[in-house]
């Protein structure tokens, strides 16, 4: 990001307005255009300081876009700004990903020359495979949708990616998880420009959590694409069956006819994990599903997915989902009379 200057006492009006620019393509989700801006403006009025505290544009280097569905979007030549945002685009079944970034050459060109002069990189969603593919996340921690994480991983396995966060940011460059985690960037870009009060107080107007720590709790394991293994989806279809039961890697293994080397070997190389951690995530999608549709303690759903100790379940969930049991109820319980019943740890 630009140097932002800032002046003592009553000269701080003079700080000029932080330069923010998205960069609109075809096919871009024009929600993902237009949601931080949006969340811009509403700081720079409750900031109320005089000037306005940021300035916007939409920037392109193409003289008219569609986004997703049809949207005309209109923008303006691509200018010098503090912070390049790159919206998503729809990553659907089906899409070759080659052609479709083949396509937007020049908006990669664009975001290579904006990290070589020092502009502060943020991309929203799936627009990390554009920052992937201009060769800025290698040797970077980074994230994305949830649903696409192991997908950039395969194509940029120079990024370390971070599925569970809701924003990374590593060396100037900035990555978010799935659509609504852009309000968690912009919420983080007010607060460093505007202070934590302007944040705070746009959080709220805007009916936002402004201290969300992670995209984990939204994570629907049915909806990633299967792995198309016949070993492992054996093992995975096995441990779901017998999930409540305790955890024997011999027993395991002697049921599938391997050794226990040779199961984790096979396992892992399919999976990129041990069979104890699958199960310990299904264990806790299980448990979630109980969360949101049941009234049961806590301690029951713990025994039925496998743990005797409530204290072990709740330290597996929390660490899992970043939210406690009792919180995850909270947020996520589909019947309102549920958060009412007993929740004993």
């Amino acid at each position: 990001m630009g140097e932002i200057a800032t002046y003592p006492g009553n000269l701080a009006t003079m700080v000029p307005p932080l330069r923010v620019g998205v960069l609109a393509y075809p096919g871009c989700f024009a929600s993902e255009v237009f949601g931080v801006p949006d969340l811009l403006t509403m700081a720079s009025h409750i900031s109320a300081g005089g000037d306005p505290s940021y300035e916007v544009s939409i920037l392109s280097s193409r003289r008219r876009v569609v986004a997703a569905g049809g949207a005309v979007v209109t923008v303006v030549p691509v200018r010098p700004v503090d912070v390049l945002v790159v919206p998503g685009f729809e990553l659907f079944p089906g899409l070759d990903l080659d052609a479709k970034l083949a396509s937007l050459r020049p908006e990669i060109e664009t975001i290579r020359s904006g990290s070589g002069s020092g502009v502060a990189l943020v991309s929203i969603c799936v627009g990390a495979f554009l920052l992937a593919d201009a060769g800025l996340l290698d040797g970077r921690q980074s994230t994305t949708a949830w649903l696409f994480a192991d997908r950039l991983a395969d194509r940029c396995p120079g990024t370390d990616v971070r599925p569970e966060k809701l924003v990374v940011t590593d060396s100037g460059v900035t990555t978010t998880g799935a659509f609504s985690a852009m309000y968690d960037f912009a919420l983080g870009l007010v607060r460093e420009h505007s202070g934590s009060r302007v944040a705070r107080a746009t959080a709220r107007v805007a009916l936002l959590d402004d201290a969300r720590p992670s995209q984990a709790p939204y994570v629907d394991a049915e909806l990633l694409p299967a792995t198309g293994r016949e070993f492992s989806q054996g093992i995975r279809r096995w441990l779901d069956q017998n999930m409540g039961e305790r955890y024997d890697l011999g027993l395991l293994a002697g049921t599938f006819h391997v050794s226990t080397r040779t199961l984790l070997r096979r396992f892992r190389g399919e999976t990129g994990q041990t069979p104890l951690a699958y199960l310990q995530k299904a264990r806790v999608r299980r448990a979630k599903h109980l969360l949101e549709t049941t009234g049961r303690t806590v301690a029951s759903i713990a025994v039925e997915v496998g743990y005797r100790d409530p204290g072990a379940f709740s330290a597996v969930f929390t660490r899992l989902t970043g939210r406690r049991p009792r919180d995850y109820r909270t947020t996520f319980g589909r019947d309102p009379g549920t958060t009412s019943r007993p929740t004993a740890p």
